[in-house]
């Protein structure tokens, strides 16, 4: 039985001490806060390590800070005796406006649909020297120029490991500090442990220029938080909350990314919030005609920077990666496999037929007459199609040794080539504009179509990954798990139901798609004619039936690659159930090369 405290005063009357007590608390208390308030004001890292581009004797270690550092370092080796300094650069485009998820006291400033400037530096190192199987704790220090210090914990690095070694490779995608993304990589980090790279098929966040979206946003769900076990992600599941912090990954594996969508930005405003740029690019074609009409009647002179502003960009991605070649498609040996990533995304675009939708197949009646206002479909950011440089790319490293040689060849983009998601209709192609008139020549109608037969992944992507013998193909974009198999043994893996699903239309379950158009836009399954796996070991049910997919808002999945017996297994949690143990549903074997 409970017993209720006795009142204040009594206390106070039954010990003389009492006062001397309080004196000493209201001491401790102020102590304490003098103590948090210099621990708050002291420099951190906005980031742990992580690390990229390893190559078969170094690898480089990157992390940011809000200050730029008069000294930024690696510390490693065995004895923590070596060390190299950092090249230091300031990202040129991270903003914040009123959308972002940050403290009252850096949002002061921000007026209107204004956005913000904040300055963010990146601090990059390449620790070479290194042996071939040989892990070495590495840690990174900042110092600034207040002589105040600040350094990470200790952490281990290696360069690319040889031929032959088993490796366990994170396949992931879509993070976009969707609620269970924490939850997601927690349960990577329990149940495999510290996994040796991550292959991730695009949309790390949701607005690229956001900087809290990569570094702090307060929901605890921000990107690098989350890969490096330092996320702070409440789940609220019947009635009970559970705080996922993400898993200890990047600090010690290198991630390989893909672009995606939401990577890109669109139109540069200074008076528009983050949201409206990043939902505004404009192709670069259409671009092009306003800059010649706009050179004509004033003097635009830095045409690149005009088109790029004035279209769309990946600035903030490019600055915070490093890249082979420094593109957003590269090719890279890791142990036994050859990874190729591909730019293969477009802009999202809403499947509304309303009149005030500026969507996948219509324009805004508003907007008929101001073509500048258009946002011209679901056009693709960088051409795939048959003859443009990024196919003729793809295929001189389809040719290449290190593709021709490698046990695993791993093909990675964004959009997928197979699902039952909702992202992968209509077709992947340049949009067909059609403009319906009156007998008086008004506009009554903008309208987009997307022919099936020139679906430029499926068309000209695909025949050439089967003819090079690619093993797997891996993609997201539609947040949920689905899985295929060509008739050539060929696997496609969409495994981004990290975070919240968009719904997979399978049986009953019917996708929107426009109706009285001339295309055939697929309502039910996979539009370009495979069938699902079924999960060969606990697949989800439904009304007692097996499901070839997950798409649950509650159940999170994720997928690891052991090339050791060139396994891929599936794995998923119930969030709902947080003391429930973590489930392999699926598991296949690739064929060796």
């Amino acid at each position: 039985m409970f017993t209720p405290l006795p009142e204040p005063r009594e206390n106070l009357r039954k010990s003389p001490r009492n006062p001397w007590f309080f004196a000493i608390l209201l001491a401790i208390v102020l102590l304490l806060g003098l103590i948090m308030k210099s621990h708050l004001n002291k420099p951190q890292l906005l980031t742990d390590p992580f690390l990229q581009l390893p190559t078969v004797n170094s690898v480089r270690v990157v992390w940011f800070t809000e200050f730029a550092g008069i000294s930024n370092k690696v510390i490693y080796g065995e004895e923590l005796s070596q060390s190299v300094t950092a090249n230091t650069t300031k990202l040129s485009r991270t903003r914040e406006d009123k959308d972002s998820y940050i403290s009252d006291q850096r949002k002061h400033g921000i007026v209107d649909n204004n956005s913000i400037v904040r300055d963010i530096w990146r601090h990059e190192a390449k620790v070479a020297n290194l042996i071939p199987g040989v892990t070495i704790p590495y840690l990174v220090t900042s110092d600034r120029e207040d002589n105040e210090s600040v350094s990470s914990k200790i952490f281990t690095l290696s360069p690319t490991p040889t031929a032959g070694v088993t490796l366990q490779i994170l396949l992931t995608s879509d993070h976009q500090l969707m609620p269970m993304t924490a939850a997601n990589l927690q349960k990577v980090a329990e149940t495999i442990g510290k996994v040796d790279a991550v292959f991730m098929a695009g949309d790390l966040i949701n607005i690229a220029d956001r900087a809290s979206e990569w570094f702090d946003d307060l929901r605890g769900r921000a990107f690098f938080p989350c890969l490096q076990g330092r996320g702070f992600s409440q789940l609220d599941k019947n009635g009970t909350q559970t705080v996922y912090t993400g898993g200890e990954l990047i600090q010690h594996a290198p991630l390989f990314p893909a672009i995606g969508n939401h990577e890109i930005m669109g139109r540069f405003s200074t008076i528009s919030k983050l949201n409206d740029q990043f939902n505004d690019p404009f192709p670069r074609a259409a671009a092009e005609k306003i800059y010649q009409s706009k050179t004509q009647k004033s003097a635009v002179t830095d045409k690149d920077n005009w088109l790029k502003n004035n279209t769309f960009n990946s600035d903030t991605y490019n600055e915070i990666f490093t890249l082979p070649g420094n593109k957003n498609y590269y090719a890279v040996t890791f142990g036994d496999v050859r990874l190729v990533t591909l730019y293969i995304t477009n802009i999202w675009r809403t499947p509304n037929l309303d009149p005030g939708a500026k969507g996948r197949y219509r324009e805004r009646n508003e907007d008929f007459n101001n073509f500048e206002k258009w946002g011209y479909g679901q056009h693709i950011f960088e051409p795939i199609a048959k003859d443009s440089p990024q196919y003729n790319w793809l295929q001189k490293e389809l040719n290449s040794p290190e593709f021709q040689q490698a046990k695993y060849k791993v093909v990675m983009f964004h959009h997928p080539p197979h699902s039952l998601g909702d992202n992968i209709v209509p077709a992947y192609t340049d949009p067909v504009q059609i403009v319906d008139r009156d007998e008086q020549g008004n506009i009554k109608m903008v309208r987009y179509e997307y022919p099936k037969k020139q679906d430029y992944i499926i068309r000209d992507v695909i025949p050439l990954l089967e003819k090079a013998k690619v093993q797997l193909v891996l993609y997201g974009h539609s947040h949920l798990w689905n899985r295929f198999v060509s008739p050539s043994g060929m696997h496609f893996l969409e495994t981004s139901n990290v975070g919240n699903s968009y719904g997979a239309f399978f049986g009953k379950k019917r996708r929107f798609v426009p109706p009285a158009y001339r295309e055939d836009y697929t309502a039910i399954g996979d539009p370009n004619g495979l069938n699902p796996v079924i999960p060969t070991i606990t697949p989800l049910l439904e009304d007692g039936q097996p499901l070839p997919y997950i798409d649950s808002n509650d159940i999170t999945a994720f997928s690891i690659f052991d090339t050791g017996d060139g396994v891929v297994s599936s794995y998923y949690f119930d969030t709902r159930k947080p003391e429930s143990e973590v489930v392999k549903f699926d598991e296949f074997k690739l064929k060796n090369s």
